[in-house]
């Protein structure tokens, strides 16, 4: 399996704005699936992890996350929230892009490039999964972006749909007899 990488973050974006654009007009104030979050605040916290992630990977601090912040303005149409979700990935996937693939930021721990791609690629499959839900649109995360970030985030997840197992990993679905998660751990961060 190829490393997770600025390209993998592309195509989770590209994904995002299939499922997501076509239904801004839709009202994006209402539950995103499951969480206690509207929408509209999903998408938002999508774009600040997204964010956080670029501000990790450019600036490479070695103990706690940088001391920055987004804020969107609350009257921000969902399609202009999902253009501050691009431009955010795409800070993401540049830093990627142009970061030594041996330097390392925090995350819990010293954390590669690669797993900063990982992450966010989580980010955005997992929390399209929940806005598409509180829409009430029908889409399922990639099977391929998914095996990808099992891969690297949940290397001890059970065998299965990857899509499946990723949304059992992250306390979205029950997977066969294995009872939906209350808590996960997403193992970013290298053995030092």
């Amino acid at each position: 399996m190829r490393t997770m990488g600025a390209d993998h973050v592309d195509e989770a974006l590209a994904e995002l704005r299939r499922a997501l654009t076509p239904h801004v007009t839709r009202d994006w104030f209402q539950p995103a699936g499951e969480l206690t979050w509207t929408c509209w605040a999903t998408a938002v916290h999508i774009a600040h992890d997204l964010l956080a992630y670029a501000g990790q990977v450019a600036g490479r601090p070695a103990d706690a996350y940088l001391p920055l912040d987004l804020t969107v303005p609350a009257e921000t149409p969902p399609a202009e929230v999902l253009r501050v979700i691009d431009a955010c990935g795409a800070l993401l996937s540049s830093a990627i892009t142009t970061a030594d693939p041996a330097s390392r930021a925090w995350h819990w721990g010293p954390t590669d490039p690669g797993g900063f791609a990982a992450l966010g690629v989580d980010e955005i499959l997992m929390h399209t999964h929940d806005i598409t839900r509180g829409l009430g649109v029908d889409w399922r995360p990639p099977a391929d972006l998914c095996a990808s970030v099992l891969a690297r985030l949940f290397p001890d997840a059970p065998p299965g749909d990857p899509a499946d197992v990723l949304l059992w990993c992250t306390g979205r679905a029950e997977l066969g007899d294995r009872p939906r998660l209350s808590s996960w751990t997403l193992k970013a961060a290298l053995d030092s």
